[in-house]
């Protein structure tokens, strides 16, 4: 995910096209430029065209596939994880894999960590599927899936996720902040009950 502008000083961006491929991207957005930056452009939710995106706007979040493949010729492009790390020194977590409390049970039997790395040992076989229908070279593609993303939840990234919710309550983002509970910890506590 990133933030393309073709200007220098991003307190000076006063219009953001939103990729209305993702609600959680758009706070994060919005987090950065309300708290961190401290202006409040307008915003505007666009498919995802950088060149459409940028012919009536300051700035544009891209994200997915189309945020490593558009020209980038004369344009600023931010990684919005390393802004976020930039303003908090913490992680930010950008998917994971989520249950309603009450269908707990449902998904203990589910070994998330082994389907998370039968994924990660079959890196040449999803390059070799994706690097037909993005065009970016082999090498770029594995340096994005081995490097760029994290598969682990570690303090920091908790802590991230913490904040995010935190600010984006108190931007009214979202309604209320949930207490984050992590599966391995409620799985933990259903076993020590029976």
């Amino acid at each position: 995910m990133v933030l393309v502008t073709r200007m220098q000083d991003l307190r000076e961006v006063r219009s953001v096209a939103l990729d209305e491929s993702s609600r959680t991207s758009a706070a994060l957005m919005k987090i950065i430029f309300l708290e961190f930056l401290g202006v409040e452009p307008k915003w505007v939710t666009s498919a995802p065209n950088v060149d459409l995106m940028l012919k009536d706007n300051d700035a544009a979040l891209i994200i997915g596939d189309p945020a490593m493949t558009f020209a980038k010729d004369d344009l600023r492009v931010l990684d919005m994880a390393s802004l976020w790390r930039e303003y908090t020194d913490l992680g930010f977590v950008f998917a994971v894999w989520a249950v309603l409390n009450k269908d707990l049970s449902r998904v203990a039997a589910i070994d998330f960590a082994a389907a998370r790395d039968e994924g990660l040992d079959q890196i040449e076989e999803i390059l070799s599927h994706y690097e037909r229908e993005i065009p970016l070279a082999r090498d770029e593609l594995r340096e994005y899936l081995t490097n760029d993303i994290t598969f682990h939840i570690d303090q920091p990234m908790k802590q991230g996720m913490q904040l995010y919710f935190d600010l984006a309550y108190k931007h009214g983002l979202i309604e209320q902040v949930k207490p984050l509970m992590f599966l391995d910890s409620r799985l933990q506590k259903m076993q020590s009950k029976s």
